[in-house]
């Protein structure tokens, strides 16, 4: 079943908190879904669907769904890391062309930042995982596990440093616009590649900030749609795809988003080159390397060559990406970031990002998630949207 068409982002809304002291997770979720709510113009008796992932304490949705005081006809806690809100779009999308439900709200929250300065963490898990035995003794982390990739790309394609850091130097020049990015100022390639090593070849700039907050997603029937006074933005196509070690035959060389890219493109209709806009899930500038190339913008191994020189900065490149700062500078809440993907992919299809952003006549725009870690096993998740005219 094609969800081409078949629903709408009707509601959106970032947290502008950076940090949340003082909150709880199961508020901030409350406060993201409160702002989506009313940017859509809907009441909170209109949801019948609720998607989450593990960053929702206890027994996710449910529990999430009685603070909220929500009566639902569907849940959905699918979890995919900081792609899952990506994902959920899509999962959203199938429930409502299916008759499911007619007003699904996707959530993300969460406080690291706060939890990190009052010692507190609570984190969702459930024992280890049936690799941990293999691979703990070798003290994988996050920031290894994607530095190993960047060394391969390296390797295999001739990729530089140099050519890393304009992925961080495009996400600065967008970030020093929005009022809420916790980092604003603008860097270069010589601040990057100054900056402190942290895992070879990354260095500190190279990686995602850690940010409290969250955000929410509101998707709506057509009818529904219709009847409100909101931009018309229908998903026009998507698709996911884990990508896991297959038993230590594993190329590091690219994602998951060879899989669920392809599915997107294939059914929206569309090819890479009509993509106006593109928000690249962005935890480290090498996530945002190979995810290019693996969603066709160009060919495998030309990434570096592509995001040199400012093209992904809007008003200059070929390809504006993460108009808001992205993960890089704006906001990661929760370790995911996911969600402020599909947001600001959002803003940008109705032409409400800040004007100095903006891409003119941006009616076709796409959002790619990455979840779990690049070096060894992900979620991909993609999302193609359309601005559709009254």
């Amino acid at each position: 079943m094609s969800i081409k068409g078949k629903a709408y982002i009707a509601g959106i809304y970032e947290h502008p908190l950076r940090e949340g002291t003082g909150k709880t997770v199961p508020q901030l979720h409350a406060e993201v879904a409160k702002g989506a709510l009313e940017d859509a113009g809907l009441d909170k008796n209109d949801i019948d669907a609720y998607y989450c992932a593990g960053d929702v304490p206890g027994l996710g949705a449910i529990n999430q769904a009685e603070y909220m005081g929500l009566r639902l006809r569907q849940v959905d806690s699918t979890e995919t890391g900081g792609s899952s809100y990506v994902l959920h779009v899509r999962h959203a999308a199938q429930a409502i062309a299916a008759g499911h439900c007619k007003v699904a709200l996707i959530t993300l929250a969460g406080r690291p930042r706060a939890d990190a300065k009052e010692n507190y963490s609570v984190r969702p898990g459930g024992g280890a995982p049936a690799d941990y035995g293999f691979e703990a003794p070798f003290r994988p982390t996050i920031v290894n596990m994607y530095a190993m990739v960047a060394m391969r790309h390296m390797h295999e394609f001739g990729t530089t440093s140099e050519q890393l850091a304009w992925v961080k130097v495009a996400a600065s020049h967008h970030a020093q616009h929005n009022p809420h990015a916790l980092l604003r100022e603008v860097v270069t390639v010589e601040d990057v590649l100054n900056s402190p090593l942290i895992s070879d070849p990354l260095h500190r700039l190279d990686c995602c900030v850690m940010t409290d907050g969250g955000g929410a997603v509101i998707l709506v029937a057509p009818e529904i749609a219709k009847s409100l006074n909101r931009p018309r933005v229908r998903v026009l196509g998507a698709g996911e795809a884990p990508k896991h070690l297959n038993g230590g035959k594993v190329d590091l060389t690219y994602s998951g988003a060879v899989w669920s890219g392809a599915d997107a493109f294939a059914e929206a209709g569309v090819t890479p080159a009509d993509i106006k806009y593109a928000s690249i899930y962005d935890s480290f500038t090498i996530t945002v390397v190979e995810t290019l190339e693996d969603l066709g913008f160009c060919a495998k191994g030309k990434g570096g060559a592509f995001v040199a020189d400012g093209n992904l900065i809007s008003g200059v490149g070929k390809l504006p990406f993460n108009t808001d700062g992205g993960g890089l500078c704006n906001n990661h809440p929760s370790d995911r970031g996911g969600i402020t993907k599909v947001i600001e992919a959002v803003r940008q299809v109705r032409g409400e990002a800040h004007p100095k952003v903006q891409v003119p006549n941006c009616d076709l725009v796409l959002a790619h998630g990455t979840g779990g870690l690049l070096g060894s096993r992900m979620g991909s998740a993609t999302v193609i949207l359309e601005r559709e005219d009254a």
